[in-house]
């Protein structure tokens, strides 16, 4: 599974094999059936994951019932409840698998220490937040700047297989439509 891993590092950091060894030490392979959730709403997260194989969503559920998605994770993302794991406050949202999925993990502290330790690792996860950043600022713009259509042509585009792997109902609750407003949209 570490290769996957190693592929992330290379985009951004060249790493010595010994290197990479050293880093790879401090993740942990688990599964997850689908269906599973990884985070929920009010526990108390201690894990960032990187997706090696499957699919996530992360979501809040509103006092109507109604479920909201800010993000889905498939291969090769990074996922947790950052704002709990960083300031130790209860998860906001919730994390759940929707396919069988196989993540590596390691706990803040040891990423503190990994990152402390080898400042290669500690610039790879600086370029990652950041681009994080980056792309989470790019989503609120075009949820507040683009008609549905747009948003839904956009993701379309940009994750053209994630059609494939999620139902409609999920593509609405991401674009922040209703599913009969998506069933109209066309490409």
């Amino acid at each position: 599974m570490c290769i996957a891993l190693r592929h992330q590092f290379d985009e951004f950091v060249q790493l010595t094999d010994e290197e990479f060894e050293y880093a790879c030490s401090f993740f942990h392979a688990t599964k997850f059936n689908k269906h599973s959730l990884v985070i929920q709403t009010g526990d108390v997260v201690d894990r960032e994951y990187f997706v090696v194989k499957g699919l996530l969503k992360t979501f809040v559920t509103d006092e109507n019932g109604k479920e909201h998605i800010l993000q889905f994770a498939m291969e090769n993302w990074w996922v947790s409840d950052y704002q709990a794991l960083n300031t130790n406050e209860r998860a906001g949202f919730n994390i759940e698998c929707l396919e069988d999925v196989e993540v590596l993990y390691f706990s803040l502290a040891d990423k503190n220490k990994l990152c402390d330790e080898m400042p290669k690792i500690e610039r790879f996860f600086r370029m990652k937040t950041t681009f994080g950043f980056l792309n989470l600022q790019k989503r609120v713009m075009v949820l507040i700047k683009n008609d549905a259509l747009s948003r839904y042509k956009q993701l379309y585009e940009q994750y053209p297989t994630l059609f494939q792997r999620v139902p409609k109902s999920m593509i609405a609750a991401y674009l922040g439509v209703t599913r009969e407003t998506l069933s109209r949209l066309s490409i």
